[in-house]
């Protein structure tokens, strides 16, 4: 399904409207090149769970992790992992053991080391919007 977002707004409706079709042990690919909106769709997604904190890229730190509820979610961040092996150092199938969503950006970088995605989501840059892709 391919989806028109005109701005930031749409974005995170569009995470709201996934926390309604998203089981609670999910793994999910968000792919697309930097400043595309993969976090502003987590966001959304938060939002929707009735997360009220801030939702930062977790660029720097490869996992950001929210609890609401019993729902846990875990956003990943994989676009400054240089060898896919530094995922097993962080102890990554750990967080894919748990009842959890799994957001994962930059899924490509951890190659052999990530589950099979539930689901796949592409947002590319298209004229002043986004165009979203859902696999």
């Amino acid at each position: 399904m391919q989806i028109y977002l005109e701005n930031t707004t749409q974005t995170e409706k569009l995470g709201a409207d996934l926390f309604e079709k998203i089981l609670e042990k999910s793994i999910i690919f968000l792919q697309g090149d930097l400043g595309v909106g993969k976090t502003t769709l987590v966001r959304g997604f938060l939002r929707a769970a009735g997360y009220e904190g801030v939702v930062k890229s977790p660029t720097y730190n490869i996992v950001e992790e929210y609890s609401i509820g019993d729902l846990k979610v875990f956003h990943f961040d994989l676009y400054r992992v240089v060898d896919p092996e530094e995922l097993e150092w962080i102890g990554i199938r750990d967080y894919f053991d748990q009842q959890a969503v799994c957001f994962i950006e930059w899924p490509d970088k951890g190659g052999g080391f990530l589950p099979r995605p539930d689901k796949v989501i592409t947002i590319v840059v298209k004229g002043d919007g986004r165009e979203v892709i859902l696999l």
